[in-house]
């Protein structure tokens, strides 16, 4: 699963991959889940792992399928989860290179994939129709066991 995280300003939180597949390449931040973890709870923990960050679950953006044929072969299907901060230091963690927060004008220059921008646009375009907490005075939803901040929706 993979977390599309917009900060007050409208960047977006990615990591450069600290290993395959895609070695040296920005994504969202993301990965596997662990026996037992809900795909929310992943997702949270994935974020503060890679990036220092603690987020809350908004939504199920999109679900794709990643295949690359060959040697280093792999089929995945991942979810990616609309999510906003919630606290933590933004830092490169585990299985990341960098973590930046990152304004739709720098795409370009950070290589994102076709479909990767695609998941981007249709979480801004939810992100834009959610009230922020400031306007609405909301508190955070406190965590779920296993970590997940409930999700939305």
């Amino acid at each position: 699963m993979g977390a599309v995280v917009f900060n007050d300003e409208g960047h977006v939180l990615l990591i450069k991959r600290g290993k395959e597949p895609h070695y040296g390449r920005w994504m969202v931040p993301g990965g596997t889940l662990e026996w037992g973890e809900t795909l929310e709870a992943a997702a949270v923990r994935e974020v503060r792992e890679e990036t220092g960050l603690e987020i809350e679950i908004d939504t199920l953006i999109d679900v794709i399928q990643a295949m690359t044929p060959g040697d280093s072969a792999f089929h995945f299907v991942i979810m990616h989860y609309l999510a906003r901060p919630t606290g933590g230091t933004l830092r490169a963690g585990s299985d990341a290179l960098e973590a930046a927060w990152v304004g739709e004008e720098a795409f370009g220059a950070h290589d994102l994939t076709a479909e990767l921008q695609a998941v981007i646009a249709k979480a801004q375009v939810m992100a834009r129709k959610r009230p922020t907490l400031a306007a609405t005075g909301e508190r955070p939803t406190p965590p779920r066991r296993g970590g997940a901040g409930k999700p939305r929706g």
